[in-house]
């Protein structure tokens, strides 16, 4: 497979950016889209170009450390994560536009890499537990009704990739941030910091720089593990219900 790739070349936080026209050669369909990167860097440096600096960790789609916007989506063409869409998702011949996360909140180091420790900060404010210390507590000894507990795995699957606030247009991180809220206020074990959870997490969230929430529904379109739309509602109803309880 040959492709044209349009890289975005940042060499660092201050400098201005630009896209950089590559092209390659000899791409399996059965690469992923990180190993095709790794395929280009290999010819850089052969050359004594500077490689493409990019995020990447597990590679197997569940660290939520890479990440770029791919022909203007999210993690590309897939619902799935950038480094578990392959290279068959592609034609021969095409050319692929290469970017880094777009946000404001989401500031460039270098490249493709992009400063994603806002979400740190996000969890740092609330997205924890009282837990005594000492011998574990018995497993059933805190019963959990199904729906709750299916309701806290399927939040409990974001992985803060930050494809959602890359998608949307406002640069928003409701759907992370009601995704940590919510899979921990669902629970008995997160209900004595239920309030305080929310009312911080989200003024840390606007703290940040992340934008508004218009509900486009581009968030939940691009999320590569299925964090539902109404999760954000669900949220806000939490922080309405918070707010109200601590203005009495």
């Amino acid at each position: 497979m040959r492709l044209t790739l349009r890289v975005w070349r940042q060499p660092d936080a201050d400098a201005p950016g630009a896209m950089v026209t590559y092209r390659i050669d000899g791409i399996s369909e059965d690469m992923s889209f990180l190993e095709m990167l790794d395929t280009l860097n290999e010819e850089l440096i052969l050359k004594g170009d500077e490689p493409v600096a990019f995020d990447h960790d597990c590679r197997e789609g569940i660290c939520g450390a890479c990440g770029v916007v791919i022909n203007g989506d999210a993690h590309g063409p897939e619902r799935t994560t950038t480094c578990q869409l392959h290279m068959r998702h592609f034609d021969d011949g095409d050319t692929i536009d290469i970017e880094p996360w777009r946000a404001g909140a989401f500031p460039v180091v270098k490249d493709l890499v992009v400063d994603r420790t806002a979400f740190d900060r996000i969890i740092g404010s609330g997205g924890y537990i009282t837990v005594p210390t000492g011998a574990a507590p018995e497993a059933h000894a805190t019963p959990v009704p199904k729906p709750d507990a299916d309701s806290a795995f399927e939040h409990a699957e974001c992985i803060g990739c930050g494809a959602c606030v890359a998608a949307c247009p406002n640069g928003s991180a409701m759907l992370f941030t009601s995704a940590k809220v919510n899979h921990l206020n669902v629970l008995p074990q997160g209900a004595p910091e239920r309030e305080t959870r929310v009312l911080d997490m989200v003024a840390t969230m606007d703290e940040e720089g992340f934008g508004g929430c218009t509900l486009t529904g581009e968030c939940a379109t691009a999320c590569p593990k299925g964090i539902p739309l109404p999760s954000i509602a669900a949220m806000n109803k939490e922080w309405l219900r918070a707010a109200r309880k601590v203005t009495r």
